[in-house]
């Protein structure tokens, strides 16, 4: 037990410089900074949706507590939109409004975890989920699995039953992922099905991309398929999708019964989101679909130029491209050197490291966060980068 002047041990790995490789260098460069290391949209959000249309002439007692359980206007609008998309019905008691996503899993977690319980975290994976599950003094335990899901033999189910103990008790999944833009087929989800009914897991699903898919259509969502219903909490957010990240507004919902466990911890924890940005995130879930088509092409477009700039597939979803930089490190065991060069340009990205063990030389990009005329630029620069430091061609190898 910890005494003055000493802190939580279960919370000593926990760091508010999540992608702090190259901080220093930084801090010291003063031209023009393109951060494609943040997973936001350089778009605003619906008109309906800002903070200044929220006004307390139209909104009496605008400022004063919201419900525990989240804004009845809100509560409705999740509803119908979860009925809109799924074509399932949710009771109320069946949502949780929460202060953003990462509230929502840091509520759940809080829920369902006890000290000592292990969670399976396909890897790589979003950086926070890691320190969110170990603050609990659970074990988040990292199954390299989306860099390499479709890649000739790999066995997604022996990969998952390899990673389980008597200690498991869950499995996070993200889909659309962050960050490698992977969307899990049927064939895929109905593995995690099979693997989490085997051994009685819950699944935690993280939705937080689900109106960022980049292909024609749709994709059906892993908490909606029969054979996980059952046993799945499923996170929304309003921040990817909306463009509401400053709002902090997220929900989500499950069994009934576990959903009323987290809101009695989510009371305890935080109380209630905040009212005035819960009534706007209401407006564009109604409101937002014109919204939401033009972002995905406008996303679509960045992220094809993205990746023809890496030389990689466009992914299927999501905010980010995520590469193994190893061809530009000269042997280097991690991806500093590229990452370091790049600050230099002004362009700054995410240490793949933050997204799993198994992934010291990889690169998080995302193509969202700058507007279209500064993402131009950014990849140019980038361009340069690789160029500059590619291999120089072998003799046996040349043109």
């Amino acid at each position: 037990m910890p005494r003055f002047p000493a802190s939580s041990s279960t919370n000593r790995s926990l760091s508010a410089g999540v992608f702090s490789a190259v901080a220093e260098r930084v801090r010291h460069y003063s031209g023009p900074a393109y951060r494609l290391h943040i997973g936001d949209t350089w778009r605003e959000p619906l008109a309906a949706a800002m903070a200044e249309s929220q006004r307390t002439a139209d909104l009496p007692h605008l400022h004063t507590y919201s419900p525990v359980h989240g804004e009845p206007p809100l509560l409705d609008a999740i509803v119908r939109r979860i009925k809109k998309r799924t074509g399932r019905t949710l009771d109320r008691g069946a949502v949780q409004v929460t202060a953003g996503a990462t509230g929502a899993l840091s509520v759940l977690c809080q829920t369902l975890l006890d000290p000592g319980d292990e969670v399976l975290l396909p890897a790589p994976f979003w950086p926070l989920i890691r320190g969110i599950i170990a603050s609990r003094g659970a074990v988040p335990v990292q199954v390299p699995l989306f860099d390499r899901l479709r890649s000739p033999g790999f066995d997604l189910e022996r990969a998952l039953e390899q990673a389980i103990t008597p200690r498991t008790v869950a499995i996070y999944v993200n889909s659309p992922h962050n960050p490698t833009g992977v969307i899990l087929d049927a064939s895929e989800a109905a593995v995690i099905a099979r693997v989490a009914r085997r051994h009685d897991l819950w699944v935690l699903c993280d939705e937080v991309y689900e109106e960022l898919w980049l292909g024609d259509a749709p994709h059906e969502p892993l908490w909606s398929r029969p054979d996980l219903f059952d046993r799945t909490i499923a996170v929304h957010s309003m921040s990817k999708g909306y463009g509401l990240a400053g709002a902090r507004v997220g929900y989500l919902h499950g069994p009934p019964e576990v959903v009323g466990a987290v809101r009695a911890v989510h009371t305890y924890q935080v109380y209630g989101a905040a009212r005035p940005m819960q009534l706007g995130a209401a407006r564009a879930l109604d409101e937002g679909d014109a919204w939401l088509a033009e972002a995905r092409t406008l996303y679509r477009d960045a992220a094809q130029a993205t990746a023809r700039t890496l030389g990689v597939p466009t992914p299927a979803g999501g905010t980010f491209l995520f590469f193994d930089a190893r061809p530009w490190l000269g042997g280097a065991a991690d991806a500093e050197p590229l990452l370091l060069r790049c600050v230099d340009e002004g362009v700054l990205l995410t240490p793949g490291a933050a997204s799993g063990d198994a992934y010291p030389t990889w690169v998080r990009v995302c193509f969202t966060s700058v507007p279209p005329d500064q993402l131009s630029e950014a990849l140019a620069r980038l361009g340069g980068v690789l160029a500059a430091m590619a291999p120089a061609p072998t003799a046996g190898g040349a043109a």
